[in-house]
């Protein structure tokens, strides 16, 4: 028998950490068609989450995530306040990573899924009929994993079978599709490959999956945590605010992945060689950054924004779980109910890997 209420964390617009309001009595969703019933085991604290509940993505924002993370802004649009562009309705159930086990199904959804450990695609496609470039966050354009139960298209909900714990599902929807996702936009194989953020959940991510690539690995972060950053997989670290003409040299480097934007920009196209190619996925150190357009064109750069993942990036992550080809760094897990320490700890941004939320668990 599943309960008819559970327990959720419900945003109620956009803001600080006061906007998020921990419930004991939200009704359990109903799965429509198509839909699974999932009960949640954990769900990770993510960039996607913060940036969301405190508007940064309104283009009335041109700070970095951590000004506004706890407190949020004095004035945000809410008309394009949302990834999407579009207007987030509340109260809204935030968690981009699901993580647990399909326990009821909606109409032409096989029964015998029930029982199955699952996690859920984070950049939904079924909601915008597959078309190329849409797709809903779970947790943004409809409710997500920070509550006992959540439901999603049963299509995007996937099987793994793996001996990982939950925290350690839960932390590869959003921050391993995005490092993937990116990866696999700039085809990226057996080249020389630098990496921004490197030490938070995507960059360590991104870490390990270029290496599973073949890739030789030169990331940026705190000194305080590269040798966590090398035990990852990377071949050179660097402080975050190197020098990197002066440390790699002008022309270098095949490849940038970037997640932080911010003051060094330009020096992430110097150290690109001719017909290098650059991913960003974030700009946590702020979005507003000067290029100068003439080492654009005349080194035949590429430059590739990435949101939308095409079907094989998720699919392919639950390949290299099964293999053991990859592991993700939980760095904590805390109680649902402390999701504001969560996020507060998250921006602080003194830990490597991911962080992770646990809900109450429901006994059969």
């Amino acid at each position: 028998m599943i309960a008819k209420t559970m327990h959720a964390v419900q945003l109620m617009g956009h803001g600080g950490l006061e906007q998020l309001h921990y419930k004991t009595d939200v009704p359990v969703p109903t799965p429509a068609s198509g839909e699974v019933l999932i009960q949640v085991r954990a769900a990770g604290v993510n960039n996607t989450d913060i940036n969301t509940r405190i508007g940064w993505y309104s283009k009335t924002v041109t700070s970095d995530t951590e000004t506004g993370g706890a407190g949020g802004f004095e004035s945000v649009n809410d008309d394009d306040a949302s990834w999407s562009g579009v207007p987030l309705s509340f109260p809204r159930i935030q968690g981009a990573d699901v993580c647990g086990e399909i326990c009821a199904v909606g109409d032409g959804v096989d029964p015998s899924r029930i029982g199955e450990r699952v996690i859920v695609r984070n950049m939904l496609r079924s909601y915008v009929d597959y078309r190329p470039y849409e797709c809903w966050t779970i947790g943004s354009e409809c409710d997500g994993g920070f509550a006992q139960f959540c439901v999603a298209p049963a299509r995007e909900t996937h099987q793994v079978r793996c001996d990982w714990d939950d925290a350690e599902l839960a932390a590869i929807p959003c921050a391993y599709s995005t490092a993937e996702n990116m990866l696999h936009r700039v085809g990226l194989g057996a080249e020389t490959v630098l990496i921004t953020g490197a030490s938070g959940g995507v960059g360590s991510a991104a870490v390990q999956l270029a290496k599973r690539r073949g890739a030789h690995v030169i990331a940026l972060c705190s000194a305080a945590k590269a040798a966590a950053v090398l035990a990852l997989g990377a071949d050179q670290v660097l402080d975050r605010d190197a020098d990197l003409v002066a440390e790699l040299g002008a022309g270098s480097v095949d490849v940038v992945v970037d997640l932080v934007a911010g003051a060094q920009w330009p020096s992430l196209l110097d150290v690109l060689r001719r017909g290098g190619r650059y991913a960003t996925a974030g700009a946590i150190a702020g979005p507003i950054c000067e290029i100068d357009v003439r080492t654009l064109y005349l080194k035949d750069l590429t430059l590739y924004g990435c949101t939308f993942q095409e079907d094989i990036v998720f699919e392919n992550l639950v390949k290299y779980i099964e293999a053991g080809e990859i592991r993700p760094v939980v760095a904590r897990s805390y109680p649902l109910q402390d999701i504001a320490q969560a996020q507060t700890d998250f921006l602080a941004k003194s830990h490597t890997g991911q962080l992770v939320l646990i809900p109450p668990q429901v006994t059969k």
